[in-house]
């Protein structure tokens, strides 16, 4: 089928309408565990969210070509169930026989990211673990053979390895189960349940309770997890497919004490944190929160993709911080297992600048003065010292001098990547820093309140 092949190569996120919001409104946890797991979790400021299923095979954005939503296009010489078909059968395609998860932790320590989440399974329903509650999985298909099939066990073990917090991602709406897409009925209403679950009510409950057990595997069988990172945030009370989250995190924490739930744009007491998605808040808040933005245009690994570059990402992260959240950066996994080349470079890019100035990143707090023009502060946890970072834009240099008022600074200003101190000049309530010459990348001071 390579006219469907093809087709789906074209359909990307920038297609995509489901770009997430933001909740309104932020509830503090009252579980003191989860209060101070989520303080260790602030302080890491920068992580990677994986995106790797069978949707890698053509190289596609994740799941959503098989939604029947209008803004989703796809090869017009197939029936709708024939693409469908089509997709599920990626399944025994799907043979990643490179699959190194320690390169991948390797590259992301690199790139001096501190916590990780991995797609245990997207809305395809594709299970990215060794489920026994279906068959849907890569341990039961084209790489069933490989000793390493649970996939899940061999990620979360490197990554353990390097010292990073753990998360895990697992989707709400299953779209391969019976009891979430019912082939008795056409999937007309989009990515929701595709049937009347009043009429339906031991249905519903049996897809509640496969939900319920999927969830308790990824948490009880692979070891320490610090975060539940749930999407689709449609499968909820107050759009009547209610999965019983009260009891759900009942069970998680059972397992794992503790544990962060982001069960995204659900306001209340199991969105520890909030997700804007692609974006960056306009104001400082003052609540954990967390920009998910991929290092690419795509989630998941694509043929040709547009790549962000080193210095985009960094001047994120300055911003995310600056306003007090985090940046979690996707990153998609290449068919065989790997992270490609384009990918590697610019994560380590990224690194470099992170070891050179990383001490006005990480375990860093926010100042309410937080931005001057180009330039960002942070501050650190003890209140002692403050940092200037200048943002430098993609392409060019930065100016001799830099100015910026309040936040000014009692004694010398020092940069932070080699300890050397600048020149500096006060006139009023302004500081003029005179920098080093040639400086291409955004540039971090530290210096006294």
């Amino acid at each position: 089928m390579l006219t469907c092949l093809a087709a789906a190569a074209l359909l990307t996120a920038n297609a995509q309408g489901d770009v997430y919001e933001r909740s309104k409104t932020y509830e503090w946890p009252t579980d003191k565990q989860v209060v101070e797991k989520l303080r260790k979790w602030q302080d890491q400021k920068f992580g990677v969210l994986f995106h790797w299923g069978v949707y890698a095979v053509p190289g596609m954005v994740e799941s959503w070509a098989i939604c029947d939503e209008d803004w989703v296009t796809r090869d017009t010489t197939m029936s709708y169930r024939q693409y469908k078909d089509w997709y599920w059968g990626l399944a025994d395609k799907f043979n990643p026989i490179k699959f190194d998860p320690r390169q991948w932790a390797d590259v992301m320590s690199q790139a001096g990211m501190k916590y990780m989440i991995f797609t245990t399974k997207h809305h395809d329903g594709f299970c990215m673990f060794d489920s026994k509650y279906t068959d849907y999985s890569i341990a039961h298909h084209a790489f069933r053979d490989n000793a390493r099939r649970d996939v899940l066990k061999y990620v979360l073990e490197a990554f353990r390895g390097k010292g990073f917090m753990i998360g895990e991602y697992f989707s709400k709406p299953d779209w391969h189960s019976q009891d979430y897409w019912w082939d008795v009925y056409p999937t007309k209403r989009g990515r929701n349940v595709n049937y009347d679950i009043k009429k339906w009510p031991w249905r519903w409950e049996r897809f509640k309770q496969y939900t319920y057990n999927q969830m308790e595997e990824i948490l009880s069988r692979y070891g320490s997890v610090d975060i539940l990172w749930l999407d689709g945030g449609w499968v909820c009370k107050e759009n009547n497919q209610d999965i019983d989250m009260p009891h759900i995190a009942q069970m998680a924490r059972r397992h794992q004490p503790g544990l962060i739930m982001v069960d995204r744009t659900i306001h209340g007491p199991y969105e520890n944190y909030q997700t804007p998605e692609r974006t960056v808040p306009e104001q400082q808040l003052n609540f954990p929160w967390e920009s998910c933005i991929p290092l690419s245009n795509d989630w998941g690994w694509v043929q040709h993709p547009t790549w962000k570059s080193p210095e985009k990402v960094i001047n994120t992260l300055i911003e995310v911080v600056a306003k007090g959240g985090n940046l979690v950066l996707g990153v998609g996994p290449t068919p065989e297992g790997l992270i490609q080349p384009e990918a590697v470079s610019r994560l380590q890019a990224i690194g470099r600048w992170l070891k050179a100035n990383g001490s006005a990143i990480y375990n860093t707090t926010t100042t309410p003065v937080y931005q001057d023009g180009n330039t960002w502060f942070t501050a650190s946890k003890d209140g002692r010292k403050l940092y200037a970072i200048y943002m430098v834009k993609e392409g060019e240099t930065a100016p001799a001098t830099i100015s910026w008022s309040k936040n000014l600074p009692k004694g010398s200003v020092k940069l932070l990547s080699t300890g050397r101190t600048l020149k500096t000049r006060r006139s009023g309530n302004t500081v003029t820093v005179t920098l080093p010459a040639g400086i291409s990348q955004s540039v971090a001071m530290e210096f006294r309140r």
